[in-house]
């Protein structure tokens, strides 16, 4: 089944002979339940695909489809709320919020929802992401890699159709960078979680199913 696909996807900045296509005529589709990793150099493209799936920026032309919606057609506030539980972002630089605790920046997309806690769900993540401990910690008291754990928690709490992940480990070391690895994984084969990974690093792209790689705004399958 296709949970992500885009269509003559574009981006263009500017106008005339300064115009640049950041993303050109890209088609690409995910299977639910599939890991890609897209690889490129900086200025390659791929962040600004990546806000455009994710819809965090508006493409000049082409479609982007999600779970069957497109969201390119959707208004500001219809698409601020199907981002929020069908669409899942993690950031390199982890973009808590600095004044609450590791829970209540995973719960964050309830809170905004107005639902209910779901305790099974929080302490399932809790425990398989080993940060059970850190629920009531702020983010200054986390390391990286627990900060990134906090932000993949927050990010799959919603059981989101695609979870989305911008240099995941650029800011970690070797070591953290293997355990949100093994995060990543585990979401993708034990809760059958779809994953779109954008990453400079090749060796990481490995742990993908698919790997494809932007060059210059085009999509090339590896």
């Amino acid at each position: 089944m296709e949970i992500l696909r885009t269509e003559n996807l574009c981006k263009t900045y500017g106008s005339g002979e300064n115009a640049v296509r950041a993303v050109d005529n890209v088609n690409l589709s995910v299977e639910k339940g599939e890991f890609v990793a897209i690889v490129g150099a900086s200025g390659s493209g791929k962040s600004t695909l990546m806000h455009l799936i994710g819809g965090v920026d508006r493409p000049t032309s082409g479609k982007i489809l999600v779970d069957g919606q497109d969201i390119g057609a959707m208004n500001a506030d219809k698409l601020a709320i199907f981002r929020r539980r069908q669409i899942g972002i993690v950031y390199q630089f982890y973009n808590l919020i600095p004044i609450l605790t590791a829970e209540e920046n995973i719960l964050l997309p309830w809170d905004l929802d107005g639902r209910a806690k779901d305790e099974n769900r929080l302490n399932e993540l809790l425990t398989a992401l080993d940060i059970a401990d850190k629920r009531n910690s702020l983010p200054n008291e986390l390391s990286g890699g627990q900060q990134q754990r906090v932000s993949i928690a927050r990010a799959m709490i919603n059981r989101p159709a695609l979870l989305l992940c911008d240099e995941p480990t650029g800011n970690l070391d070797s070591k953290a960078t293997e355990g949100i690895m093994h995060i990543l994984k585990l979401a993708n084969q034990t809760y059958h979680q779809t994953i779109v990974m954008i990453t400079h690093n090749l060796e990481i792209a490995k742990d993908a199913d698919r790997i494809i790689r932007i060059r210059d705004g085009k999509l090339e399958e590896v």
